[in-house]
């Protein structure tokens, strides 16, 4: 059985693909360009509203993203209504990465939808695939944390900064620490 899908239709779909196809290059490069004007400074929040919204699957009104702001394509990114994210965040979206509305997210928080497989053989194919990020509504997300691929995070949740998210945190819990835990779970 062959895969007649294109590498980034096999990248959106989280299935393994080849980050080195042309297509997949030349929207990293377009989103290159993107970051470029994004991050320029002098910028105003509602001129970086505009920006946003050219790049983002979807964006909701009020999201604000300050920069410096880094992704890989962004096309694959949801913001809901008044999403917050402070200085430096990077989100490797090569597949879907949905942030509910109201959430805040600290400067330096890292989300990665971007994996690799985990046996050497065929991650020396230099192929890679992605698996989707969801947070919720309403979550606050501490500086410095980072959120690996596949993760789900609920609604109300409180991500302790510096935490390393590796697993799904339930509505209304709090996760901290390094695999980040559920408190008092």
């Amino acid at each position: 059985m062959t895969d007649d899908r294109t590498h980034k239709q096999r990248m959106l779909a989280g299935d393994l693909y080849d980050p080195m196809d042309a297509e997949i290059v030349a929207d990293q490069e377009q989103a290159l360009d993107w970051m470029e004007r994004y991050n320029a400074p002098g910028q105003t929040i509602a001129q970086r509203q505009v920006l946003l919204k050219e790049r983002f699957a979807s964006v909701g009104p009020g999201a604000n993203i300050r920069a410096p702001f880094h992704c890989d394509y962004g096309y694959n990114i949801v913001l809901g209504d008044g999403v917050f994210m402070n200085f430096g965040c990077v989100i490797l979206d090569v597949t879907t990465v949905s942030i509910g509305d109201r959430t805040m997210i600290g400067p330096h928080v890292k989300i990665f939808a971007a994996d690799h497989p985990r046996d050497a053989e065929t991650r020396k194919t230099g192929l890679e695939f992605g698996r989707p990020v969801t947070i919720g509504k309403d979550v606050w997300i501490g500086g410095g944390a980072i959120i690996v691929p596949g993760v789900t995070i609920g609604d109300g949740a409180v991500i302790g900064a510096g935490a390393v998210v590796t697993r799904d945190v339930p509505a209304g819990a709090t996760a901290v620490g390094n695999p980040a835990r559920v408190k008092g779970g």
